[in-house]
């Protein structure tokens, strides 16, 4: 059995899966959160310097464990069948060569080979299940292991390479689903777990912060918007939950950096605004049907921001219009910098690209630009 493993810049990079979000320490007078005891009064020094969702243990010391009690049933392991590729030197295609050198006329077949990756319940009537693309690309049958032990024969909705997510289902009942969080509200520094099946020994929780928000430029996918966290990450973790410690989903573990694709402390999960996206268009459609808007974008520099009396540097700079596009229709110029997409802002040319190539094709959009000195709004609608 192999992993699932990625090559990722500088290194070799393995499927791993991660969680983020929560919130580093409670008031002194509010609630613990949905898994935890309450903080108030008459609660110790140690009680009150928990984690938001931590509760003191048995030992003296904080624990999540009744948090991932609730989460972990939500989180399974998965096993894809597929075909090994097999290097093809072009002579062996020549019959003449291969009877001069007593070779069988029939072409060898590739072997079959067996990977492990992760995943997540997101819906438990209908038993959908999130993972990465890489884990079940190729794949001839996918198996699908709960917590409890069944194993379950998944059926692929459909999958997305450009950000390296799948949709599967699955049939069985007293399903487990992982709630949904908000990744736009994680902020560097809120622990978070990671949840997966490293190395196929089964399911393993890992414990860290999240390092750092919005990393791209990996080429990794084709929309990059990583979160970045230190919870240890390890072949088989592809497709695993990065949650935070509300126990919600915030990210579905992707890659990670390491010298030989072991943990060093950089990982990387797409975030589940994006995670959500996808998994509704994969649902409704098998495919994720992009829209445009006709632009060519590039990063506010400090720079360009100081030629243009701008204010900051965060934006992404209209460069050029097509010609007959939802942009030119919709009234946007070159020159114009979008800093906000539907109220939302906007950090950078990828923060933008990202934003508009995961709205369906057809969705009105209000972008927020700078023109002249002054705000402007303008409506466009995006077009396949």
């Amino acid at each position: 059995m192999r992993m699932a493993v990625r090559p990722v810049v500088l290194a070799a990079a393995v499927g791993m899966a991660a969680l983020t979000g929560g919130v580093l320490v409670a008031p002194a007078d509010s609630a613990l959160g949905r898994f935890g005891s309450a903080v108030g009064l008459g609660a110790s020094p140690a009680e009150a310097a928990l984690p938001l969702g931590a509760v003191a243990g048995s030992a003296g010391g904080g624990t999540i464990a009744p948090m991932l009690e609730q989460v972990t049933p939500a989180v399974v392991n998965i096993s894809v069948l597929s075909q090994a590729p097999q290097a093809e030197n072009p002579l062996l295609r020549d019959p003449f060569f291969r009877r001069f050198f007593n070779l069988p006329d029939q072409m060898p077949q590739s072997k079959p080979q067996v990977s492990a990756g992760s995943g997540v319940i997101v819906d438990a009537r209908n038993g959908y299940v999130v993972t990465n693309n890489h884990v079940v690309e190729n794949a001839q049958e996918i198996a699908v292991t709960l917590k409890d032990r069944r194993r379950l024969r998944a059926k692929l909705i459909g999958r997305d390479a450009a950000t390296d997510i799948a949709l599967l289902q699955i049939k069985a009942e007293g399903l487990t689903a992982l709630p949904i969080g908000d990744s736009d509200r994680a902020k560097v520094g809120d622990f978070v777990v990671a949840i997966g099946n490293p190395f196929g020994l089964g399911q393993t929780v890992t414990s860290g912060i999240v390092s750092a928000l919005g990393r791209s430029g990996l080429k990794i996918e084709g929309y990059e918007d990583f979160i970045q966290t230190d919870a240890s990450i390890n072949p088989g973790n592809s497709g695993g939950a990065l949650v935070n410690f509300q126990g919600e989903l915030i990210g579905i573990n992707t890659a990670i950096i390491g010298p030989a694709g072991g943990s060093v402390g950089i990982g990387f999960a797409v975030p589940v605004s994006i995670v959500r996206s996808v998994m509704e268009q994969l649902r409704e459609y098998g495919e994720v049907r992009r829209g445009r808007l006709g632009v060519a974008i590039q990063d506010l520099t400090p720079d360009l921001a100081e030629s243009m009396s701008l204010k900051g540097d965060e934006g992404a700079l209209i460069a050029k219009i097509e010609r007959g596009s939802p942009a030119d229709s919709g009234g946007l110029r070159s020159g114009d910098v979008v800093i906000a997409v539907d109220g939302r802002p906007i950090r950078s040319a990828t923060d933008f690209r990202n934003r508009i190539g995961l709205l369906r094709v057809g969705t009105p959009v209000q972008l927020t630009v700078m023109r002249e000195g002054g705000q402007k709004s303008v409506t466009v609608r995006t077009q396949r």
